[in-house]
């Protein structure tokens, strides 16, 4: 009897870690988004003058990070 709740504890630890192990792969990839910089003064320009600034977007996760929306501040 003893051998079969031995036996029985050794298949549930492995299943419960096969488990971990597959579920856990899923969750550690992620998108970690960074912005090297977060804000941009313009220096003063003439009326009706165009001025661009590029923000860089980073990811330093391990899975894909989608951009959906962009909003002016």
């Amino acid at each position: 009897m003893r051998s079969k709740t031995c036996l029985g504890a050794v298949v549930t630890i492995f299943l419960a870690f096969s488990v971990a192990v597959c579920f856990g792969a899923e969750n550690d990839a992620a998108p970690s988004v960074f912005f090297p910089e977060t804000h941009h003064e313009f220096s003063p320009v003439l009326e009706d003058t165009t001025v661009v600034h590029d923000f860089v977007i980073q990811n330093k996760g391990n899975a894909m990070l989608n951009v959906d929306r962009v909003k002016t501040g």
